[in-house]
Formats: C-alpha cells, sequence, structure tokens
C-alpha cells in the first residue's frame, strides 16, 4: 500500500530496524534510533541489489518516487541505477575539485615545465589572481560567461582596458588546458569576444631622429644619479635590450673577456638564450658597475634590496629627472630608436637588425640560421653604434 506524508509523520522507530514499503521496491528503512532512509530494492543480472536514496524528510515522498521511477527506466534500459549513482557521485566528486583555482594552478605549473620567462608567468599569475576572489573556487563545468563577466568588468571599471582583455585571454587559456585534460568541454570565454571596451593602442615613446637621440644621450652620459641608474641607462642606449632582461641580469651572465652577454631563457620574450655582443662602452660601462656591485649576484640591484632588480620605473624617473616627458622617453623606447635608426641607416642587414633585437623567428631551424649567420654582422654593427653613442654623447 503505498504511503502518504501523515503516515510517514507517524511513523515510529522499534526496537528492531523495520521496512515500510511504498510499492515498487521503494521502501522506508526505519532504524532503532529513528532515522528514515528511503531505499529501493531491485534486482540486476539476476541478483538483488538495494538502493539508498537519501534520508527522509530531506528527501520527500514524491522525491524518493521520482528517483524509484528514475531508476526502474534505467533498469528498462539495461543499466544497473545503483552503478549510475556511484557515477554520478564520482563526477560530482571531481567537479567538486576540479576547480577554477585548481586547474589555473595546473596551468601555471605546465607553463614553468616548457620553460615560460619569469615575466610572462608573473603576468598570468596576476591576471588569474584578479578573477580567483570571483570564480576561483567554483567547478569549472558550471562557470559561465556572465560568472567570468563579473571579474572583467571590475577590472574594466577601473579604467584598466588592456588588462581586462588579457584577463580574458588567460581564462580562456585555462578553460582550454582543462578542456584538453578532460575536465570541460568548453571555453565559455568565446562567447565574450566584443564584450569589453576596446583598449586603445598607445606606442611607447621613443626618439627616433639623430638630433633627438643625441639630446637624450648627453643627459644620460652626465646624469649624477646613481651609479646602476646611470648605467643601465648608457646600457640601454648600447644595447637595447628589452628592459626587464637589462634590470634583471646576475653578473654571471656576462662573459666580459669574451665581450659576450647572454641573457638566459627564462627571461626572454622568445624563450631561448639570447647572445648579445658587448661593444667596448658597454665593457667599460659594466666594469666600471662592477666596482660597486661586482660582489652581489645582481648586476642592478635596487636601492632598497640587494636581492632586489632596479625596477623600470627608476630608469623613467631619472628620465623624468633629465628633463624628457613621458611622451618623449621611455626606457623600452631605446629598442624603437635602435630599431629605426639602425634601419634607416641602410648599413645593416634587416634580418642582423632583427636578430640582434631578439625578433628571431619561431622555427629552430630558422632560430640557429640568424645566430650563425649573423654574429659576425651583429658584432660589427655592435661596435658601429656604440661608436654613434659615443660621439653624440659628448
Amino acid at each position: 500500500m503505498a504511503l502518504t506524508d501523515r503516515q510517514i509523520l507517524n511513523l515510529k522507530a522499534a526496537e528492531k530496524p523495520r521496512k515500510i514499503s511504498d510499492g515498487g521496491g521503494l521502501h522506508l528503512y526505519i532504524s532503532p534510533s529513528g532515522g528514515k532512509l528511503w531505499r529501493l530494492s531491485y534486482r540486476y543480472d539476476g541478483k538483488q541489489k538495494l538502493l539508498s536514496f537519501g534520508s527522509y524528510p530531506a528527501v520527500g515522498l514524491a522525491d524518493a518516487r521520482l528517483k524509484r521511477d528514475n531508476a526502474k527506466r534505467s533498469l528498462a534500459n539495461g543499466i544497473d541505477p545503483g552503478i549510475e549513482q556511484k557515477l554520478e557521485k564520482q563526477r560530482k566528486t571531481d567537479s567538486a575539485g576540479n576547480t577554477f583555482a585548481a586547474i589555473a594552478d595546473e596551468f601555471i605549473t605546465k607553463n614553468e615545465r616548457e620553460g615560460k620567462s619569469t615575466a610572462t608567468l608573473s603576468k598570468k599569475r596576476w591576471l588569474i589572481d584578479l578573477a580567483l576572489p570571483d570564480i576561483g573556487n567554483r567547478p569549472i563545468t558550471e562557470i559561465s560567461a556572465s560568472e567570468i563577466l563579473v571579474p572583467l568588468r571590475k577590472v574594466e571599471s577601473q579604467g584598466n582596458h588592456e588588462s581586462a582583455k588579457r584577463l580574458r585571454a588567460v581564462i580562456g587559456q585555462v578553460f582550454r588546458y582543462a578542456i584538453a585534460t578532460a575536465r570541460a568541454e568548453n571555453d565559455p570565454t568565446f562567447g565574450l569576444k566584443g564584450a569589453l571596451v576596446a583598449p586603445k593602442v598607445t606606442h611607447r615613446s621613443a626618439v627616433t631622429d639623430w638630433d633627438g637621440f643625441a639630446r637624450l644621450l648627453k643627459a644620460v652620459w652626465c646624469y649624477s644619479g646613481s651609479v646602476e641608474t646611470r648605467t643601465a641607462l648608457k646600457l640601454m642606449a648600447l644595447l637595447y635590450p628589452r628592459p626587464g632582461e637589462l634590470r634583471q641580469a646576475e653578473w654571471q651572465e656576462f662573459d666580459l673577456d669574451a665581450g659576450i652577454w647572454t641573457i638566459p631563457t627564462e627571461r626572454t620574450k622568445m624563450r631561448r638564450a639570447h647572445k648579445k655582443p658587448l661593444p667596448g662602452p658597454a665593457l667599460e660601462a659594466l666594469r666600471e658597475l662592477q666596482g660597486h656591485t661586482g660582489n652581489r649576484r645582481l648586476a642592478f640591484p635596487s636601492t632598497q634590496s640587494a636581492e632586489k632588480p632596479l625596477s623600470e620605473n627608476t630608469m623613467n624617473l631619472a628620465l623624468r629627472r633629465m628633463g624628457f616627458g613621458k611622451d618623449e622617453a621611455t626606457s623600452h623606447g631605446f629598442r624603437a630608436t635602435a630599431s629605426t635608426l639602425l634601419n634607416e641607416s641602410s648599413r645593416w642587414s634587416a634580418d642582423a637588425i632583427e636578430a640582434e633585437l631578439g625578433h628571431v623567428s619561431g622555427d629552430e631551424v630558422r632560430r640557429v640560421y640568424h645566430r650563425a649567420l649573423y654574429w659576425e654582422d651583429r658584432e660589427r654593427m655592435a661596435e658601429w653604434w656604440a661608436a654613434q653613442i659615443i660621439a653624440l654623447s659628448r
């Protein structure tokens, strides 16, 4: 006979466990302590089995009957509802463990193993941290595009349109990693293309004519600030590396006898070691600096801590003190200056200039070709460029 809620409420515990049937194999198991548990008795593959649906009243009478009917449908289709229930429970457990934060950590670890640069890893960690308060603890399979839009809008509302764009890209990378490792089926960030304000493209300020460059060089060579900052700016002009490559340089990277600076893989944008020839004026500047910081790991330590590198902001502030506005010169701008003036000189091949800048093709064969074929050209170009700089700085 089918049960009613009134009957269930009035059922009392006895000294021994008892079962009260509702029909179709569904019954209430009442323990001596008074607990009421829904169970389904069924046969599968010739064996008697038991399936638990939860306790009453957490699982009501109507819900228990719905679970019974679903189990019966599975049996009719040749599926064991007990196995089906265990698999669903495992899926929920896996989903709860596969949060966005957990998968993002795996994604960063994978990037580390692949040899991504320290700068790239730091940027990705910083961007992911912006998303964690809103979606970090959510199972990745349950995160919708509208949920992802929440941290993106927060960043965007602060006027950081470029950061919002990059955050969307990094979140997408985490989702695609989850898809590749069979823990997600789609990337919701694709649906957000066009939802954010497009950032305005701003090019870093740089001097691109010889007269303006001469004025900048005279100011740098006469700069009265710290020797670390002055030398860093001199080497930015002489060697035009990326600012981060120079600021974080360690003395062990410089072979002053051979005249070579080897920038390690983890600090280059192209994720490969990059060798640069050191012309005479650069060697002279480094040897002078060696008298001040040669006993330390970092060639350009911060004034606050010997274990922290000089900041890019320190170099840019020095340029401001010399009278150059942020729309006139930046530390990164030395690269654009060198690229422009070297190409305009028509003395050097564009490939040699690109190789010196570290703009080498991703093809490994072409990388080796560039390094081998243009090294002598780059050495001659480095000396010629340094000679121009010394002449202009006087």
